[in-house]
């Protein structure tokens, strides 16, 4: 095959993956990503956009209210969660002070921008300032109220993001249970997500586990990776990986506060790509790994074991890697991207060319970078995946 021949077959072959990667990824309906802003080298929200089109992303969240993202998301089919600042809550206890809150920060941008939930803070119950707890429930109760009254509750779910150290036990998930320092706050808490038929919000990074306990913890449980798992030995329910018995470990630690319907979500969970001497396991291999298979899984629409019919939405962290978080190296290397728009790593996405002000255009194609031990496909992808070889092997003959 000569050179010009060649070169017309690899750019037809480039973009049957480029095509292929967008029909898949748009089934990814479970799927959304947390675009964190700590950094002073993000693109404009103007190019994260056209980055979170060109995934197909339909779902991100923001730490904040920032005026310049919610006009930005305007009129797109971008669904967003907006976040109430921890130093806030104390403030918005009062009524007076939320509807003022919802009428500057939520109703100018509402329906044009699709603000979906308001997250309350972050991971109060497990923040160093104590008194934060005091002010949660009290600061959602008040947010719910002035969206009632404004006429936005319908739409907007308000929740509060939990760390996984809300929990007592863990291990197995049928003994799951939150902490009894936590009883009373949590059973407000708990009580105001039933009232208002909202989500219960976890961020669960089964990294953590692993780093701190490497000889015990398999990897390939924690990367969702083919192991031999662990059965509960209560439910007999098997887990082929740690992220889903974290979250059914939720599951019945909410149960047993008597608030067994609630909606369990994952509001972040993700893997470091990079991290300190004494950060096991922050490597660019298994942060690839880790954010692979979940998109692999994400896109049969799986539930946990304890919830198999019940789809699973995840919240990858993070869009981008962010410089100035303080704390350990790995606190800065958790994006799928660098502020240049340039994959920080492949976790099977193909991206064409970038540059420092835009970018890179990218869809997910997920077929072509699946590791050998991840086995099971969606139908649909398989489908896929044989048109592409008969267009592909047709373009051949013809030439």
């Amino acid at each position: 095959m000569d050179a010009p021949l060649r070169s017309t077959t690899s750019l037809l072959s480039f973009f049957l993956l480029f095509f292929l990667g967008l029909n898949m990824f748009k089934q990814v309906e479970s799927l959304g990503i947390n675009y964190g802003q700590v950094a002073n080298n993000l693109p404009p929200p103007e190019k994260v956009l056209q980055l979170l089109h060109a995934l197909k992303i339909t779902k991100a969240r923001i730490y904040d209210t920032n005026p310049q993202v919610l006009t930005t998301f305007a009129n797109t089919n971008i669904e967003l969660i907006v976040t109430v600042e921890n130093q806030m809550l104390a403030t918005l206890c009062d009524q007076q002070q939320a509807v003022q809150w919802v009428t500057s920060h939520i109703r100018p941008y509402f329906p044009a921008t699709n603000i979906t939930g308001i997250a309350v803070g972050n991971e109060i119950f497990t923040d160093e300032n104590m008194s934060l707890m005091t002010y949660l429930v009290p600061a959602m109760v008040s947010i719910h109220a002035a969206l009632v009254k404004t006429g936005l509750s319908q739409y907007i779910q308000v929740s509060s993001p939990n760390s996984l150290a809300v929990l007592a036990n863990s291990y197995p998930p049928s003994a799951g249970s939150f902490r009894s320092d936590l009883s009373e706050i949590m059973q407000q808490f708990l009580q105001f997500l039933a009232t208002t038929k909202s989500p219960f919000w976890i961020n669960a990074y089964p990294y953590f586990a692993y780093k701190d306990n490497p000889n015990k913890i398999s990897l390939d449980y924690v990367l969702f990776n083919s192991n031999e798992g662990m059965i509960d030995p209560y439910t007999k329910l098997h887990y082929d990986n740690m992220l889903y018995a974290q979250v059914d470990a939720a599951i019945f630690a909410i149960a047993r506060m008597g608030f067994n319907g609630l909606e369990v979500k994952i509001s972040e969970t993700g893997w470091p790509s990079k991290g300190d001497t004494n950060e096991i396991g922050a490597t660019l291999q298994n942060a690839a790994i880790y954010n692979r298979n979940i998109l692999r899984r994400q896109l049969l629409n799986e539930g946990t074991p304890l919830r198999p019919t019940v789809r699973l939405d995840i919240y990858l962290f993070a869009l981008f890697n962010e410089d100035m978080k303080p704390g350990p190296t790995s606190e800065r290397n958790y994006g799928l991207f660098q502020p240049d728009g340039t994959m920080a790593y492949n976790v099977g996405l193909l991206s064409t060319t970038s540059s420092n002000t835009e970018p890179a255009s990218a869809s997910i194609s997920l077929a072509s970078s699946a590791p050998p031990k991840v086995k099971r496909v969606g139908y649909q992808s398989l489908i896929n995946w044989m048109m592409m070889m008969f267009v592909y092997f047709w373009w051949l003959c013809k030439c």
